[in-house]
């Protein structure tokens, strides 16, 4: 399980499933019964282990965009770093947020929901026993989205990449306007071609983005395409370049302004390349857990 096991007398919860208060409680548990004191020696080692891990490998990545942005001309801080916590343990996400790594990326809605709980609980907690609090995540939904779980997300999400018919568009506008809360999207294109991937075709999204101009609660940040799975990094050059491309004209076309401005392109094996086309946000997880066990 993505999450550990936790066994006290009589009964065994998993706090991948467990709500973020029963999760608050077990930790009370811990605390009150001495459990901390036994094990809290091997769990700040294994921890100091894994932030260590995780700091090395996410200099190499923050140099890497360095270097690719600096081959075509641009300033690396204007590259949004956003890590896909999907297969890794809460301690993993606790230490990159302690690591200043603030943004989270998730594929599903009921797990982005529960860590967000979980995190917001434990912050809740340190600041009742005056520890430091983690920073707050800005967390970002990178999977499909069904319309009957925007109303979950909606309060918890920063950004959905996903947005990719009217329909589920409409869907956020709605939930948006009733708890008063303009939600940021990206409008997810399939550049590759491939029919496989979700995302409108390239040519559908003047039209879209026209259909959107009246949901006064979404807020319109930019494009998001996928490439094409390969070990070969230059492979994916095409897709990236076609949507830059496609976000030029579509900015210019509608005069969407400054606030349009994000491309979500390129994971661990093509970020460097997504760079260089244009990306502004990068997904990336194994290159940031390379090392860590996933539990």
């Amino acid at each position: 399980s993505e999450v550990p096991i936790v066994n006290i007398p009589t009964t065994t919860y998993n706090t991948a499933t467990a709500s973020p208060r029963l999760y608050g409680l077990l930790l009370d548990y811990f605390c009150l019964s001495g459990y901390a004191d036994v094990m809290g020696e091997s769990e700040s080692s294994r921890t100091s282990l894994i932030r260590d891990k995780l700091a090395e490998n996410l200099a190499v990545i923050r140099d890497n965009i360095s270097e690719s942005a600096q081959r075509v001309g641009r300033d690396p801080e204007g590259i949004r770093l956003v890590a896909v916590t999907k297969s890794v343990e809460l301690d993993s996400i606790r230490c990159l947020l302690e690591l200043g790594q603030i943004d989270l990326g998730e594929n599903r809605v009921q797990q982005l929901i529960q860590r967000a709980g979980i995190i917001q609980e434990q912050n809740a907690r340190r600041t009742m026993v005056d520890s430091k609090e983690l920073p707050e995540p800005r967390w970002h939904l990178i999977g499909t989205l069904q319309r009957n779980k925007v109303k979950q997300v909606l309060p918890v999400a920063t950004m959905i990449h996903s947005v990719d018919n009217l329909r589920l568009a409409e869907e956020i506008n709605n939930r948006g306007s009733k708890i008063n809360k303009p939600q940021e999207v990206l409008l997810q294109v399939n550049c590759s071609g491939e029919p496989q991937k979700h995302g409108m075709q390239v040519a559908a999204v003047g039209h879209f983005i026209d259909q959107l101009s009246s949901l006064k609660f979404l807020r319109i940040r930019g494009l998001m395409t996928m490439a094409a799975i390969s070990d070969n990094p230059e492979s994916a050059r095409p897709t990236f370049e076609r949507l830059y491309e496609l976000f030029l004209e579509t900015k210019m076309e509608f005069r969407l302004g400054k606030e349009f401005k994000h491309l979500s392109m390129g994971m661990s094996q093509d970020y460097q390349v997504a760079v260089e086309c244009g990306a502004t946000i990068l997904r990336i997880g194994t290159a940031i857990f390379d090392g860590i066990e996933s539990g």
